[in-house]
Formats: structure tokens, C-alpha cells, sequence
């Protein structure tokens, strides 16, 4: 999957938590949940939407690491190239 697939995926799942989002004005540096009025539930959803689209494990102390769009890329980007058993060692 390249960065821009996951881009993709990233916010269709934004796009189902908070439908008024406009992919094409989504500022990528901005925090998600300041710019999109996004609660904890909110982005629970969104973690969640990931793990079951993607088949990844996002542990609740990466959560920053969804901070913003571009962030968000990285870090799922990296978790999709990480070998099986290594997703776990906090490096990511």
C-alpha cells in the first residue's frame, strides 16, 4: 500500500466520523481534533476503523501519533511495512 493509498483510507474513515470533511481542504498539519471538532469517541472510531480495514494494531500510547493527517500517514505507513511480531517494540 503507498502513502497515498493510506492517505485515501485515512480519510474515508475521517469522512465517517465527521461527514462534513472536504478531502480536498483538509489541511494534513493541522490537528485532527481541533480542526474537525473530533472527541475521544470520535477518534476512538477512527482508530478503530483503521485496525479493521487494515488488520493493524494501534496501541493507546500511539495516539499522538495520529495527530494530524500527515502524521497519521506516516505512522500507518510504517505500521504496514513493520514484519509480523515486530509491531510491538515502541519504535514506530
Amino acid at each position: 500500500m503507498t502513502r497515498d493509498e493510506v492517505r485515501a483510507l485515512l480519510l474515508q474513515e475521517l469522512q465517517k466520523i465527521a461527514p462534513d470533511i472536504d478531502a480536498k481542504t483538509v489541511n494534513a498539519a493541522a490537528d485532527l481534533r481541533e480542526s474537525f471538532d473530533i472527541d475521544s469517541m470520535d477518534f476512538l472510531n477512527l482508530v478503530m476503523g483503521v485496525h479493521q480495514r487494515l488488520n493493524i494494531d494501534i496501541p493507546e500510547r500511539d495516539y499522538v501519533k495520529l495527530a494530524t493527517l500527515n502524521r497519521a500517514v506516516e505512522y500507518v505507513y510504517a505500521r504496514l511495512s513493520v514484519p509480523v511480531g515486530k509491531a510491538d517494540d515502541g519504535k514506530v
